[in-house]
């Protein structure tokens, strides 16, 4: 499956492991899917989008300066220790959501909540990146955001029905507690390095150190692209992202649907989007990655659009449906495609530097999402985000070159 070790097993252990600690950063941000809409309203009165998605927004800010920060961190002194300051951060985020007296304790969990994210998953993607080696990529990133991603839609169901059970809050974040200290517990004594795999790479392609500065990285993703394509695509992806995570929640509650069914809803968008991605992100490697972007970003527009234009459970579960199948095209395959296009020993800036401009659309999204929803309902804030989905499909068909990486079936 990957280049030769002197000691596979240890790879597998060490895949696994990764495999877990990546559902674990998952599950940390599963936790506020469904709940953080309804403690917003709840507990403290607050009606307006706008103000509600100011978490969101709070959140796409550090977790994109992390992701940016992170890469270039982890070209220079390794993956590790970048996981476990991730988690370190990571660990109050619990504590001040069930604890909080006020708004903007949880807009300040949010903020170490995306600096946890942005860290530890952008550290857990990198560190599979560089065992399974440049023929499976897409396996790579296929699993980690299958792992990612099923512990999101798992604690989101979860919260769901905690909440339901009891309230928003506290009882669904005792679940965080946890989690967060099995990750840093984990990360800190059973996870080793891998960079040495990139080095190893590096040396037999004999590349340069090479300009691996913020300033360096962002000039190259401007000048290719296909890189270009990708950060865009990305950041389209993660305005989608906002949008559901935000509006989903409060529009369902207006339509009448109890926390239980709000949380099933919201639980199916992660979940579909965590399982297929494990397919999609393989089927990358084969196919090429170009035709699953195009493709996922237009089924990520007509999953948006849907819920815009019709009622329903069985339409809202239709729509998660499909805006997940639609995710899990992309997601993995972007970041395959931009690992193809990155030199060995900047990979994780080039890939860190994407992350950060994808999480970027968490400000946009939280921003236009809330201001479209306040002036003219939660309908044209949907069918706006949709149209972005089929320009960004447009301009992936327009601008990007075809890895070299990819492989054929034949």
């Amino acid at each position: 499956m990957w280049e030769a070790s002197p000691n596979p097993s240890v790879r597998w252990v060490q895949l696994l492991m990764l495999i877990v600690i990546t559902a674990f950063v998952g599950a940390m941000w599963g936790l506020e899917r469904t709940t953080i809409p309804l403690i917003a309203r709840q507990d403290f009165g607050i009606t307006s989008p706008t103000i509600t998605l100011s978490f969101i927004i709070g959140f796409g800010l550090t977790k994109a300066f992390a992701n940016v920060l992170s890469g270039g961190l982890m070209d220079r002194v390794g993956r590790r220790r970048v996981l476990i300051l991730g988690w370190a951060i990571g660990l109050p985020v619990p504590f001040l959501i069930i604890w909080a007296p006020q708004w903007e304790w949880i807009v300040a969990a949010n903020l170490l909540l995306g600096i946890n994210q942005g860290l530890c998953w952008t550290a857990t993607i990198l560190m599979m990146l560089d065992m399974m080696g440049a023929k499976r990529r897409g396996l790579a990133t296929g699993l980690n955001e299958f792992a990612g991603y099923s512990g999101v839609a798992i604690a989101t169901l979860a919260t769901g029905f905690i909440a339901a059970s009891f309230a928003p809050r506290p009882h669904p974040f005792v679940l965080g507690i946890g989690l967060a200290i099995m990750g840093l517990l984990l990360s800190s004594l059973l996870v080793r390095d891998t960079i040495q795999h990139d080095q190893k790479e590096a040396t037999q392609h004999a590349e340069g150190s090479g300009l691996r500065s913020f300033w360096g990285s962002f000039g190259i993703s401007l000048r290719d692209r296909t890189l270009l394509s990708c950060n865009q695509a990305g950041l389209v992806t993660k305005i989608n992202d906002a949008a559901v995570w935000g509006l989903f929640p409060l529009l369902l509650t207006a339509q009448g649907l109890d926390i239980a069914r709000i949380g099933l809803v919201a639980a199916i968008y992660p979940q579909v989007w965590g399982v297929t991605q494990l397919g999609t992100g393989i089927l990358s490697d084969y196919v090429g990655r170009k035709p699953l972007i195009v493709g996922g970003m237009l089924l990520q527009g007509l999953g948006i659009s849907l819920a815009a234009s019709a009622s329903g459970l069985s339409v809202w579960i239709g729509s998660a449906t499909l805006l997940g199948i639609g995710t899990a095209a992309v997601y993995p395959t972007l970041i395959a495609a931009v690992g193809d296009s990155s030199p060995p020993m900047r990979r994780a800036s080039a890939v860190g530097m994407y992350r950060g401009v994808r999480d970027c659309g968490f400000v946009v999204g939280g921003l236009l999402a809330g201001l479209v929803a306040d002036a003219q309902g939660f309908h044209t804030a949907f069918l706006v985000i949709a149209g972005f989905n089929v320009a960004s499909a447009l301009l992936v068909a327009a601008w990007m070159t075809e890895p070299s990486r990819a492989r054929s079936f034949l």
